[in-house]
């Protein structure tokens, strides 16, 4: 079976440069829209928990990173005052796997890979049949890589342990490493160019392609300040 892959970094729905506005539900609608079969989401506002499945029409997995006091409704409405100044400092953060509807997921389980002061880090996976595929979004402190790195590993050994023999393994994510900065990981495919990446072991992959500036720009300007990454598995 050939799965198409996307990984992206939403950034809040935000667009680049900042406007006031919120485009959470554009994002989604176009990530979505082309019916991928998996799709890994960092940087997703609490308020959009109820939202992603009836914007993507695929289903969803969905750990909170960094959560706030206030009720994800309430944030939601505050940060949509002023998207670009408030962010996630009231709606929290959350990952997300969204998958195509016909793909069962068999466990669904997360681990912290780090915690911060206001925020941790988390790796979240689902077991599908032959598969596992993980999500994370590691830490990155300028000057050293080292900690996104032990980050990746950590995501690593708790994404094997969900593996039986033979599953094929996806780790996607925000790395926040670039290429030359990544540990080694052994019988993967090779990442990507930037600090995105969508890596495979134990099936053929195509080479990681990053979406074009056009296809993610909107009238309001580019939405998030990451690119999409895809591939395709198998």
């Amino acid at each position: 079976m050939s799965l198409l892959v996307r990984s992206w970094n939403i950034h809040h729905g935000m667009t680049s440069p900042h406007t006031r506005r919120n485009y959470l539900e554009q994002a989604v609608r176009l990530i979505a829209s082309d019916r991928p079969d998996v799709v890994c989401l960092q940087e997703v506002p609490l308020w959009g928990r109820r939202r992603l499945e009836g914007w993507s029409d695929m289903r969803l997995v969905w750990n909170s990173t960094r959560r706030v006091w206030f009720p994800p409704g309430l944030g939601g409405w505050i940060t949509r005052l002023n998207q670009g100044f408030f962010r996630s400092a009231v709606s929290g953060q959350a990952n997300a796997i969204l998958l195509d509807r016909r793909l069962e997921p068999l466990e669904q389980r997360w681990t912290t890979i780090s915690r911060g002061r206001r925020e941790r880090r988390i790796c979240q996976a689902v077991r599908l049949s032959g598969m596992v595929v993980a999500n994370l979004h590691a830490s990155g402190v300028a000057g050293q890589p080292e900690v996104g790195a032990a980050e990746t590993l950590r995501a690593l050994t708790f994404t094997e342990s969900l593996c039986r023999p033979g599953d094929v393994l996806i780790l996607a994510g925000d790395f926040n490493l670039r290429p030359k900065q990544l540990p080694d990981l052994p019988g993967f495919s090779p990442p990507g160019r930037g600090i995105d990446h969508i890596i495979v072991r134990g099936a053929e992959a195509s080479e990681p392609d990053v979406w074009p500036l056009a296809h993610r720009t909107i009238a309001a300007g580019v939405l998030s300040d990451h690119a999409p990454v895809e591939l395709r598995v198998g």
